[in-house]
Order: structure tokens, then sequence, then C-alpha cells
């Protein structure tokens, strides 16, 4: 056996510990006790609700009276609804009903979209915040400065909230081209409308206009427009954010005749107390 005195042994040792790399040793540049940056928080919701079971059927019954005539295999049918094609549906998903009466015809679309932040420095609700917020300025209101009192005198009719569809590459949406008309008729339908398809009991504002009793930030349009060159049709948006998932519900009314204006609070009640009713789905 060779001779390796004791300095010499002693200094190869140490060398071999140093120099070890084994997975059990600390990374050169860890610090002990230093805290990292936490991520934000991920969105209160993972998944989205089938929307086309969101509705109970005693609602669909009020908001489609015209089914109530049909055959009861065609009610079956029109009450089941019809699922929006979407890429994602853990991020988007929507359902669409129609019914048809002698008096008129009535269109009630839901839309539910989970807005997912790619940043790991803005949570889920920030930017779903962002989204919403976008929605609002489409119609041209804010939630800093819009409220149900300020847009009574201000405002006569605003441009329709973007339809929903698919998300582009920021998480915001596409009109689907659910909605004809211009400003411009829009302008002169509700001149010719008056108070009639705008003036309700007690001096209520009908107009388009911020909620403030449906999650957390919601607000409402209302618009008038052509479908082709008489007949009118009348379509009240309802959007609202709960957390991190954005819920538009679109009621629409053409009636058989045109001479007819389909009545602006009807439409609005009753969009309002099925998102009432969404809010409370979500809540669950």
């Amino acid at each position: 056996m060779a001779y390796v005195p004791g300095t010499a042994l002693l200094a190869a040792l140490v060398v071999g510990c140093s120099s070890s790399t084994g997975t059990g040793g600390s990374a050169p540049d860890s610090k002990p006790g230093e805290a990292t940056a936490a991520a934000a928080a991920p969105g209160k919701y993972r998944t989205l609700p089938d929307p086309c079971r969101a509705v109970a059927s005693s609602t669909l019954k009020e908001v489609l009276p015209g089914a109530a005539e049909l055959p009861e295999d065609q009610q079956k049918k029109v009450y089941k609804g019809a699922a929006t094609v979407t890429y994602d549906t853990d991020r988007r998903v929507g359902c669409r009903w129609k019914s048809e009466g002698q008096d008129s015809s009535h269109t009630l679309f839901l839309d539910f979209e989970r807005v997912v932040s790619y940043d790991p420095s803005v949570s889920d609700d920030d930017r779903a915040r962002e989204v919403y917020a976008k929605k609002e300025e489409a119609v041209g209101l804010s939630s800093s400065s819009a409220s149900p009192s300020s847009t009574t005198d201000t405002q006569t009719q605003s441009p329709s909230a973007s339809a929903p569809g698919n998300d582009n590459a920021d998480g915001e949406t596409t009109t689907d081209g659910s909605t004809d008309g211009s400003t411009e008729d829009s302008t002169e339908d509700s001149t010719e409308d008056g108070t009639d398809g705008n003036a309700g009991s007690s001096g209520e504002s009908l107009l388009p206009r911020t909620l403030d009793t449906l999650g957390d930030s919601a607000f409402l349009d209302d618009l008038l427009t052509r479908a082709g060159s008489t007949a009118q049709n009348r379509t009240v948006s309802v959007v609202f954010r709960t957390s991190n998932v954005i819920v538009t519900v679109e009621y629409t009314e053409q009636p058989s005749v045109s001479t007819v204006v389909p009545d602006s609070k009807e439409l609005q009640d009753r969009a309002q107390a099925l998102a009432r009713k969404l809010v409370d789905r979500f809540s669950e």
C-alpha cells in the first residue's frame, strides 16, 4: 500500500467535498431564507357550467312565450337550446334559444367567459376587470363615471355591446354579427320610439347604464334596430363580472307587425331577472 502523508490526505478530502455536485447539495447561488416573489392569485373559477342547463325551464317559458304555442316535442327542442361552437370550453361557452310566436319572435343568448391571465404578475381577477372595462367602454360607459342617474339626461341610445364571439390572443372578444343596423338607424328609431319604448313608471331610467346589484360589476345596454327595411327589433344586453368570469345575457324581441315597437321595460326586467339568477348560480 502506498503511503500518503497526513497533510496531503486532508487536502484531498477538502477538495473532494467542495467540488461535490450531489443532489442533496444547495445550488451555488441559493440564499436560504430569502423570500421569492409570489405569483398572482388564480381566479375563483376553474371551470364553467353548461349554459344550456343554466336556465330553469320556468324562466325559459317566461322569456320565450311563443314556445308555449308549439307541440310538446317542438317545445322540448326550443327549451333545449343550441350550444355555441367554441374552441376551448374551459374558457368560453354559450347557448342560444329562439321561439317564434304569432305576434313576435324572441331570442335568448348566454355567453360565459372565464378569463385567465398568462402574466404571473397579474391575477385572473385583474385581467377580467380589464376585459370587462373594455366591454363597458364599447357602449359608452365607464365604472368610474357612469351610474343610473348620470346616464338619464345625457344619453339616448348607445351602440350595442359587442356580441360575444371567439377569443383573440389577448382574451378579448370579437363580434358575431348578431345585431344589424347602424348608429344612424338607432338614433332614428329611438326618436320614433319616444316614450313608449324607453319610459318606465316612476321616471326610472331605461337607458344604457351601469348596475350596482349584479356580481362585482355590471351594465345594461338597450338597442333598437331595424331588421331589413321595416321590421324593428330590440336587444337588451346585461353583462356582469363575478371574479374571473364574465357573463353576457342578450335578450331580443322582434314583433311580427312593423309598426309595433318592442317594450323596453319588459325586456330589461326579464333580462335583469335572469342575470340575477345566474349570479346566484355562480355563487353556489
